[in-house]
């Protein structure tokens, strides 16, 4: 681990190394940079303190007036990150259904700098088809990015499918134990303008992780396979059961037969996920009376750790969110399933 903030030159004045000062470069951010563009087989990558990090340096380096089109269905905080800090730089941020294909060539039609993907969509699970979407961008001239935080490059690579630039906060499934936050930009052409703006923001602004941080990042993504395995086995069951449970209104999960984008998710992805989310019968309340008796599963936000965490997401969610009220959110861990059941079933029975 390299803790040094700064690193000597010789007596001549030269620097013995590529490093100067660690804001700048650092042998653990290399290391992790390099470990992740490995796994998303891109050129390289910029690792940034925290996902939201990385996607406010996407947005520093367009152009101000730029027109961004976002899922209708995205996580909260780029959204609140996209309305409330960069609409005052004259941005205009435009919601669409990424999946209807009508709407996004007439939001293309309108000219359009970037389209902000993610796919599966943070909390409902849609699954937006990558390629498809790839090619209207490139035919309108329009910068794709896609957050791939929950499928992780081992599950669904989207610079393969098209994209031009592809989001992971490190903090969830690449790290992996909820210890350290992160997160990364890999580019399809390292030698674009664009690319260079983000190179310059992360270097300059100073949202990058520590050494330790990286260090911490590294050690995570060893057992990525592992853990995704015991994740997604995970999910897939406690789904199947969760589905026609009589507390249970509905499920969101692309490894049902009956999710609208199942077959798609077949095609694009490996496997479907560690990630769920259901309504629960009863509305806001019952949704709240269900997760005050969870006795074994962590009523906490983030995703992604070896802890199975659930989350009514209207606690988090602003008020004006689409995110229906009796949502809950799980990130399911590598728990014994049975014991996670077990917890789910007592609290939701006893809502029934």
């Amino acid at each position: 681990m390299h803790l040094s903030t700064t690193f000597a030159r010789d007596a001549a004045g030269d620097l013995p190394s590529e490093y100067s000062y660690a804001r700048y470069q650092n042998p653990n951010r290399d290391a992790w940079e390099a470990c992740i563009a490995s796994l998303e087989d891109g050129a390289e990558a910029a690792a940034f303190a925290s996902g939201s990090a990385a996607a406010n340096a996407v947005l520093q380096a367009l152009d101000p007036g730029s027109r961004v089109v976002c899922s209708h269905d995205l996580y909260h905080g780029t959204r609140t990150m996209m309305t409330k800090v960069w609409s005052r730089a004259g941005f205009s941020f435009v919601d669409v259904d990424l999946r209807d294909d009508d709407a996004v060539e007439t939001v293309l039609a309108d000219g359009v700098t970037v389209v902000w993907c993610e796919s599966p969509t943070n909390p409902r699970l849609e699954v937006v088809d990558l390629p498809a979407l790839a090619a209207r961008c490139r035919n309108a001239g329009t910068l794709l990015l896609v957050d791939n935080t929950f499928a992780t490059p081992l599950l669904q690579q989207p610079l393969a499918l098209g994209a031009d630039l592809v989001l992971h906060a490190t903090t969830k499934y690449l790290s992996g134990h909820s210890d350290v936050t992160g997160g990364v930009l890999l580019p399809r052409d390292p030698s674009s303008m664009l690319w260079e703006r983000i190179r310059t923001t992360q270097r300059t602004a100073g949202a990058v992780p520590s050494p330790f941080d990286c260090w911490l990042a590294l050690r995570g993504v060893s057992t990525l396979w592992l853990r995704l395995e015991a994740h997604c086995t995970n999910a897939a069951e406690l789904a199947r059961r969760l589905d026609g449970h009589a507390g249970v209104e509905r499920v969101y999960y692309p490894g049902l037969p009956d999710h609208p984008d199942h077959a798609l998710a077949s095609r694009q992805m490996a496997r479907f996920g560690g990630m769920l989310s259901f309504l629960v019968a009863g509305g806001e309340m019952g949704a709240r009376a269900f997760t005050s008796k969870l006795s074994l599963l962590h009523r906490a936000t983030s995703l992604g750790g070896v802890h199975t965490l659930i989350e009514h997401r209207m606690l988090v969610e602003p008020p004006d969110s689409p995110v229906p009220r009796n949502l809950v959110r799980l990130s399911a861990g590598i728990e014994d399933v049975e014991d996670l059941w077990d917890d789910l079933d007592a609290a939701l029975s006893e809502e029934a």
